[in-house]
């Protein structure tokens, strides 16, 4: 149950004690951060052709309470939805497309089970988090499979000056508790950072609906640890080293079963985790060179009862080298790419390993107010035909606040592991490697204006998808599902997004309209609304940041026949920040405020009103 009207007033409570005008100095202006993930070649925001989100360290702190899915389901052209609460199974949608038609990265490294063929959300704490690039649209001439809808990149808290310690404690609604703890800092040529943090919440009860087959009134919790380990050493300007490690281990209780079975102890045990070790070598003037090697794994077990059930074990060996070699106009991107994927698992695979061999080649430059971005690859995809992807863009400065720009280009997504070999299992199905992989056309066009406090964008895409793989029941009425290459979809639509700055105020939100159909059946795809944005409102002055949002979601339907119509819901959040001094800082979030209840999943509960507070220590 809720504490939901007492709850409520305590947000307002504790946020309207917050002054709502003070002194103090001008918040930052607009700047543009470097972007590493739009061309694989480190480039200033406000000079790609691409579209292109940063969300800073200080908005992940600002998010506090939220996961990562929800602070990415309120950026542009991102929606997402849950299948209950903390730990739960979590799907993204980049401009409406399929969650996992999307790369996800940490640190230049994939981290997503190969039989789900999705990348675990849920497990990547925010607290471990140091800023996220987002390109939207395709994406696959640089990335290679999965990247119909754009790429998401994390990159983990690094190192950089002196020594210091940070930390964090915080307490909120449903018995949530967080602990953070960490050290970094740099010292002739070496730099280093360590973080950990605990996460746990008793949580509520996933299945709410007495309608579900799986309906079992408990508290289906979450707790998890996650640890980050970076050190780096430059032997001098040119040449540098560095080791990447990220481990998360969590465990969640989720609703399971059928009638009486529903009733039983349903525990998902998962550990994320990806190393890398990274050369950055410029061996000439024109020439910077980067090899990374690397493995992800993803490794869960379903147990029942406190017995394990199922389990599947996906590790992926990754090799990169790129050079960014400059030309006489603008530069080139050459490199390639090796990922082995292996799958260890309590059922008996036919096939339980695939590999991709890349080469890919891109070019950028700029002459005057035009720019250009071209991007070819091929992937050898192991017992499958090879793909060959492609984008180009132009782009245009009007004036020094007014750009424009266009772009076009091909991707895919591989079929999952489970989609090719999932084992004959009566009463469930068997996989299909007669399948072929998913591709996409896609194109846009895009209007930029800039000021030293303002940016404002447009942009509208038409994205085609065929050869989508469905799991379909064969023969109709057997109660076994085979996937098949049977359905295509269209995906058309307009982001519009605004940030300024008007003094210690800043207003930022973003808009969507977008049209996801199946052009099989005519029908809007599955969790995905056709109109949804955010806006928001943020001070800073003195002692104090306090902010507020809106987060709107038209409706949607919670499956792919459109018969059960999930209505759209309003959320109302605030956040309060007070400094005790330059290190030390109290601050409170509240999501949800007017407790609305609302479903992203038919018969599956959503968080109500809920508030996380806490003290943090981070020198400044």
């Amino acid at each position: 149950m809720y504490p939901r009207r007492a709850f409520t007033t305590v947000s307002i409570a504790l946020l309207s004690a917050i002054p709502a005008i003070a002194t103090g100095q001008d918040a930052s202006q607009v700047s543009d951060p470097i972007v590493v993930t739009a061309t694989r070649i480190p480039t200033r925001e406000n000079e790609l052709i691409s579209d292109v989100s940063v969300i800073r360290r200080e908005e992940i702190e600002q998010a506090a309470q939220s996961t990562l899915a929800e602070l990415l389901g309120r950026q542009p052209g991102i929606s997402f939805s849950s299948d209950g609460g903390p730990g739960s199974t979590q799907s993204l949608f980049i401009r409406g497309t399929n969650s996992d038609q999307a790369v996800i990265l940490v640190d230049g490294i994939r981290l997503n089970s190969a039989t789900l063929g999705t990348t675990s959300l849920s497990r990547i704490p925010l607290s471990q988090i140091d800023h996220i690039e987002i390109l939207r649209g395709p994406a696959s001439s640089l990335y290679g499979a999965d990247a119909i809808g754009g790429v998401i990149q994390i990159f983990t808290r690094q190192g950089g000056g002196p020594a210091q310690f940070n930390g964090e404690l915080a307490y909120g609604t449903y018995d949530t508790t967080r602990a953070v703890a960490g050290v970094s800092g740099s010292h002739e040529g070496f730099r280093y950072s360590f973080q950990y943090a605990q996460d746990r919440t008793d949580g509520f009860s996933n299945v709410h609906d007495s309608r579900s087959f799986a309906y079992n009134k408990d508290l289906d919790g979450f707790k998890n640890e996650s640890y980050t380990a970076n050190l780096g050493y430059s032997f001098n300007a040119d040449h540098e080293i560095g080791i990447n490690a990220f481990a998360s281990d969590g465990t969640n209780r989720y609703d399971g079963g059928f009638g009486a079975s529903a009733a039983k102890d349903y525990k998902n045990k998962l550990n994320v985790s990806g190393t890398s070790i990274t050369l950055r070598d410029r061996f000439l003037p024109a020439w910077q060179s980067t090899l990374r090697i690397g493995q992800g794994v993803d490794d869960a077990k379903y147990l029942t009862d406190g017995v394990t059930a199922s389990s599947a074990r996906t590790e992926s060996n990754q090799f990169q080298w790129m050079n960014d070699i400059a030309l006489p106009l603008g530069k080139l991107l050459a490199g390639v790419e090796q990922l082995t994927q292996k799958v260890d698992a309590s059922q008996t695979y036919t096939a339980t390993k695939r590999t991709i061999n890349s080469a890919l080649l891109g070019w950028t430059a700029s002459v005057g107010a035009n720019r250009w971005q071209m991007n070819v690859r091929r992937d050898d995809i192991s017992n499958a035909d090879a793909k060959n992807t492609g984008t180009v863009a132009y782009g245009y400065q009007f004036t020094d606040t007014l750009r424009a720009s266009a772009s076009a280009g091909t991707a895919y997504k591989a079929p999952s592991i489970n989609a090719l070999y999932f084992p004959y299992t009566p009463f469930v199905g068997q996989g299909n490697p007669n399948l072929k992989p998913e591709t996409a056309k896609s194109a846009e066009i895009a209007m930029h204006w800039e000021t030293a406090s303002q940016k404002a964008s447009a942009t509208y895409y038409d994205n085609r998808i065929k050869d989508l793989i469905l799991w379909t029941e064969t023969p109709t009425g057997s109660y076994f599902y085979v996937p098949h290459n049977v359905s295509k979809a269209r995906i058309n639509g307009l982001t519009l997004a605004y940030t300024g700055y008007f003094g210690a105020w800043k207003l930022h939100g973003s808009a969507d309209f977008l049209n996801p159909e199946d052009e099989s059946t005519g029908n809007q795809l599955a969790r995905r609304a056709k109109q949804f944005g955010t806006v928001g409102l943020d001070y800073s002055g003195g002692h104090w940041s306090v902010g507020g949002e809106i987060v709107a979601t038209g409706q949607r339907y919670s499956d792919a026949e459109n018969t059960q119509r999930l209505g759209g819901y309003t959320l109302f959040n605030l956040f309060g920040n007070y400094r005790l001094d330059k290190d030390f800082s109290l601050f409170v979030r509240a999501n949800n405020v007017f407790d609305k209840y609302y479903e992203q999943v038919q018969y599956y509960q959503t968080p109500g009103a809920n508030v996380l507070a806490g003290i943090r220590y981070q020198p400044r």
